[in-house]
């Protein structure tokens, strides 16, 4: 789909409107992750700012990290796109090491460090676009070729995927798959392997959840939550127990009446739901549009990037983020079962927001050098 082009030598300002709206979102999370954590940081560790306090400081962190790597140019990361991604792998495995990884929620997907924890998984994410960039860009040639380029390209994607479900991480496993098959499918693959690719997907999915009983409980749950409304379908339950009474304006910032122990850690993954009960569809609205600018202007960025790893660069980012905001939301409000998916700048957690800023800032710079 791409035809390689040559670096452009000359660059400009990042773009203005992605930084903004990059801003915003940021902006946004930190209100929400203090209005929706206050109580439960306070009854828990007798600091309502406990939450918002380190989800500031990970923004700033995030912040330094986005603007350092906004001017370093986007091209130096093919250089070194295998140590990267080997460094991603042992992250992996030294994540599955006991008494080095540690478990939350049943998942062995978090490594200490001080007082703070990082998920390698979330790494692996950027690492694994930023080699499926450099991988494609050299050999787009063979990409309509199953045996030459398709399956190598799939090979990697699917390795990495399974070093994320031993933690287990289904999740994250989805978003690394998804976004890998974007950047393929823009590379130029052909959609006839697509199709026979998504039909052993879906055997291969069926077998990931009947191997697993607690995501059967989550599909039963998925489909009547009601079933077991103090078990597996608690959190889909008090999740549109919040978006329903939100209304049209809300019940006030601060004002949410879900996040008084009845929505658990409120801050995380369902952010969402406290954020439409308490700025209701208009904020809620303002938000998704704040993402669909944000998709609109990476889109266009990436189109407009001077050479093919440019591109599929800021398209596998854009991809991902936007992956990850569908994924989310739609768990949210119900269309799919939960998944344990953060929505992006605006769920607490230091990973992933560090991460996104991090992958936001090499989007930045291709904007820089971007014919837009």
């Amino acid at each position: 789909m791409f035809k390689w082009r040559q670096k452009a030598q000359s660059k400009h300002a990042p773009d203005l409107i992605l930084t903004i709206v990059i801003l915003a979102l940021l902006t946004v999370g930190v209100v929400m992750v203090y209005s929706a954590s206050a109580i439960w940081a306070n009854y828990r560790f007798n600091d309502s700012f406990f939450f918002a306090k380190r989800q500031l400081l990970f923004a700033v962190v995030g912040i330094i990290a986005m603007y350092g790597v906004m001017n370093v140019p986007y091209y130096f990361w093919r250089k070194y796109a295998k140590p990267i991604l080997l460094i991603c792998f042992l992250l992996l495995l030294a994540v599955l090491i006991p008494g080095v990884g540690m478990v939350r929620g049943g998942a062995r997907s978090w490594i200490g460090v001080g007082a703070f924890s990082v998920q390698p998984s979330e790494f692996m994410k950027l690492g694994l676009i930023i080699f499926l960039a450099t991988y494609l860009s050299i050999h787009q040639k063979y990409i309509t070729s199953l045996k030459k380029g398709f399956l190598p390209s799939l090979l990697l994607v699917f390795v990495a995927f399974g070093f994320i479900m031993l933690q287990p991480d289904l999740g994250t496993g989805m978003v690394l798959v998804l976004t890998s098959m974007v950047m393929i499918f823009v590379a130029g693959a052909r959609i006839s392997h697509f199709i026979g690719l998504g039909l052993l997907g879906l055997v291969g999915f069926a077998g990931l959840i009947a191997s697993a009983p607690y995501r059967i409980d989550r599909i039963t749950a998925f489909l009547n939550p009601w079933e077991d409304p103090l078990g597996d379908g608690f959190q889909i339950i008090q999740s549109l127990y919040a978006i329903g009474p939100g209304g049209l304006m809300g019940l006030g910032l601060g004002q949410s009446l879900q996040k008084f122990f009845y929505l658990p850690e409120p801050q995380n993954d369902f952010i969402f739901a406290i954020l439409a009960e308490e700025l209701g569809f208009i904020g809620g609205t303002f938000v998704l549009l704040l993402f669909l600018l944000l998709l609109w202007r990476g889109i266009r960025v990436s189109l407009a990037a001077p050479d093919t790893f440019g591109s599929l660069l800021g398209l596998g980012i854009i991809g991902m983020i936007s992956i990850q905001v569908m994924i989310n939301i739609s768990v949210v409000i119900g269309l799919i079962p939960v998944t344990g998916i953060t929505l992006p700048f605006i769920s607490y957690g230091g990973s992933s927001l560090t991460l996104t800023l991090f992958s936001v800032g090499i989007l930045l710079n291709i904007s820089k050098y971007a014919k837009i």
